[in-house]
């Protein structure tokens, strides 16, 4: 599993993804001068910019890793080469998703460390209102490391059932915008103004919100900006229902691939 991951993990470089990163940061740099545009809330706007272009980068690597690093190798037939050797298909399976988890998380560190940067650059210029909590913003990120890493596992799912290049890429990010919206809908079916929406609708969005993992509950980015104490029994709540579908979708996505038959 361990050679399958650093295997996985220098093709990552060989595809130029470190050199992508290197180029993200140069928009980065450029966040202090935009966050000046609002003249009140200078540090809120370049945590802003800040987070949601972090999200919006392992989004990005959600789909792309974790929807084509199965497929790209049995396409090219690299899967038969390393199958041939004394390796499980579940050790496959689990060494491609480590390396993708571990290059997720290393974007988040690397790109939380030039948050930091941007981010007291801009509060020196015009000091805040309220200080920083930086505890927060790490928080932040790294409940949006543990969502995207999520997510890519419901990609490697998709790619253990899937021979088309567009089906784990376009089915992940349904899941993704179906999850981020499940916890809005819920709520809406709950409240007075749903109540003449047929019962048949209302529990197809039940069943969809315990099916599909509720993203939105790894949405720190509030708590980050504005300082707002982070409840530590719902964040450990959260990080307790992330670890328990991860360990779900990871097993079906085993289960699902150790029975592929491969031509």
């Amino acid at each position: 599993m361990w050679f399958v991951m650093y295997t996985s993990l220098k093709g990552f470089f060989r595809d130029r993804l470190a050199h992508g990163l290197l180029v993200s940061l140069v928009f980065f740099a450029a966040i202090p001068s935009l966050s000046n545009l609002s003249m009140r809330q200078v540090t809120e706007l370049s945590l802003t910019l800040s987070l949601s272009f972090i999200s919006m980068l392992q989004l990005a690597l959600a789909l792309f890793l974790g929807g084509t690093s199965l497929w790209k190798d049995i396409e090219r037939r690299y899967t038969f080469s390393v199958l041939s050797l004394p390796l499980s298909r579940g050790r496959y399976v689990l060494g491609k998703f480590c390396a993708v988890a571990l290059f997720t998380f290393g974007v988040a560190v690397i790109l939380g460390c030039a948050t930091w940067g941007v981010v007291t650059i801009a509060a020196a210029g015009y000091p805040p209102d309220r200080p920083v909590v930086w505890s927060n913003v790490a928080l932040a990120i790294g409940f949006d490391a543990c969502k995207y890493i999520l997510l890519s596992s419901l990609a490697f799912l998709l790619a253990t059932v899937s021979t088309s290049f567009f089906l784990p890429i376009l089915g992940t990010l349904a899941l993704y915008l179906v999850g981020s919206a499940s916890q809005g809908a819920l709520d809406y079916m709950n409240s007075a103004e749903a109540v003449k929406m047929a019962p048949l609708f209302k529990q197809t969005v039940s069943v969809l919100y315990y099916l599909i993992p509720n993203f939105s509950a790894f949405d720190l980015k509030v708590n980050a900006i504005y300082g707002i104490p982070v409840n530590a029994g719902g964040a450990a709540l959260t990080m307790l229902y992330g670890v328990t579908y991860l360990g779900a979708t990871l097993s079906l996505a085993i289960l699902c691939f150790s029975r592929r038959e491969m031509k």
